[in-house]
């Protein structure tokens, strides 16, 4: 089978955006989740944000994100981060994963993520579009909002990233805080702030034949 062809602009377009990411610390947060006590810090822990595919070979990004301990109940949480509950990559991939197939089959979405420089397994690409309607949706009272560019959705998360990335008139690097508001969030973990995002019923646009 011939690898998809994907226009440069494309490619180019969702590399800015995960690259953007790779070497932040996320380091807010604003009370306990379980308890709403107050935070003491507590580490930083080194977490994997997207495997990239280049001329070298595979290439890890990494971000850091500290972690708190309750002063009252004692409990360990997370800084607000750009990551869905329980998964190993960034948010931003498990978007443009469930936005590809609203027009590609599940077993073809790794095939297009490598022709953008992205690796994600087959298998995990199945589990984080199937789970879109049930788990992430409901735990996270979102939906992926999309864009059409060459008859391939893109995640609004990815298209705004990128676009903060390439603005020269900023001078610096992307900050932790433009990423999480970015990727729709303030927290993978306080999921009631994220109520602005309507729900909508998810089907993919093709068909299979």
């Amino acid at each position: 089978m011939k690898p998809p062809r994907i226009p440069p602009l494309f490619k180019d377009i969702v590399q800015t955006a995960i690259s953007a990411c790779d070497g932040l610390t996320f380091t807010d947060h604003a009370a306990c989740p379980a308890c709403g006590g107050p935070l003491t810090g507590y580490d930083t822990k080194k977490r994997q944000f997207a495997h990239m595919l280049g001329d070298d070979g595979q290439k890890t990004l990494f971000v850091r994100v500290r972690r708190f301990q309750c002063r009252t109940c004692k409990k360990i949480c997370y800084a607000d981060e750009p990551f869905y509950p329980d998964t190993r990559i960034g948010s931003i991939i498990i978007d443009l994963c469930i936005a590809l197939s609203l027009t590609i089959p599940v077993n073809r979405i790794p095939a297009y993520l490598a022709a953008m420089g992205i690796h994600v397994t087959r298998s995990s690409c199945r589990l984080y579009v199937q789970n879109n309607s049930s788990y992430y949706v409901r735990n996270n009272v979102r939906y992926i909002e999309t864009d059409n560019i060459f008859d391939i959705h893109l995640p609004h998360s990815i298209i705004t990233l990128s676009a903060l990335a390439a603005d020269a008139d900023t001078g610096s690097f992307v900050k932790g805080k433009e990423v999480l508001e970015a990727c729709g969030f303030p927290s993978a973990q306080r999921t009631s702030l994220n109520s602005r995002y309507r729900l909508k019923p998810w089907k993919p646009l093709w068909k299979e034949k």
